[in-house]
């Protein structure tokens, strides 16, 4: 079993949501887990163009780090998405991986992971940020356990706590692998997307051949 952790804050080894992504990879590696911890603030990562190739293709014309990102992503059966809150939101090296896997999207490729969402904060702003990493990892077909977050204007007593439950996120992490654990909710939200997003695919089928073409040997489209 292998668990993919991605850092986005560009404060390095200073970084305090850091601190909380090596507690749940160091949890889930005492799991059995095998981990590996990505900081996608140090590699070069562009921003999507929108040429709409990836849907075409099933490739990104841009040739950067993401692309080892995402085969790492791809081959981890958890994932564990981890960003500081910048003005009530993820990072901006965050924000450009989601915003580079519309391919993700578009075909599920998350389908059957599981992932946990960690965030800090100066402020108890921490909910939202956390769902958007959540509602990412969903979107991507993927199912989340959860997560947690730590406002650092709380003190040391309030870190110590979120290390602790991070770390106990992971081990967790790696249970619902092992049981393929359920999660009705969020089941009927990928349902509910496909049903939707079918028509989006059928009505641009000509041009998102590969798309298309996923779709239809997942049996979520027919002809």
């Amino acid at each position: 079993m292998k668990i993919v952790g991605i850092q986005s804050s560009p404060r390095g080894k200073n970084s305090n949501t850091l601190k909380l992504l090596n507690a749940a990879l160091d949890g889930a590696s005492k799991a059995g887990a095998e981990v590996e911890s990505i900081d996608i603030a140090k590699l070069k990562i562009k921003y999507c163009t929108a040429c709409n190739t990836c849907h075409e293709t099933g490739e990104c014309t841009i040739k950067d780090d993401y692309e080892m990102v995402l085969k790492k992503l791809l081959t981890a059966d958890g994932i564990v998405l981890s960003s500081p809150n910048y003005i009530t939101n993820v990072t901006a090296q965050l924000k450009t991986m989601f915003d580079r896997s519309p391919l993700v999207i578009h075909e599920q490729l998350f389908e059957g992971k599981y992932s946990l969402s960690l965030t800090t904060a100066g402020s108890d702003e921490l909910d939202f940020v956390l769902g958007i990493m959540d509602n990412f990892i969903v979107h991507c077909g993927g199912k989340t356990i959860g997560g947690v977050g730590c406002s650092v204007a709380r003190g040391p007593e309030a870190m110590e706590e979120a290390i602790i439950k991070s770390r106990e996120m992971g081990k967790d992490l790696v249970e619902a692998i092992k049981e393929k654990r359920q999660y009705p909710e969020q089941e009927a939200r990928h349902e509910a997307w496909r049903e939707r997003f079918k028509y989006v695919v059928l009505a641009n089928k000509d041009q998102w051949t590969h798309n298309c073409d996923y779709w239809m040997e997942k049996g979520w489209l027919k002809e």
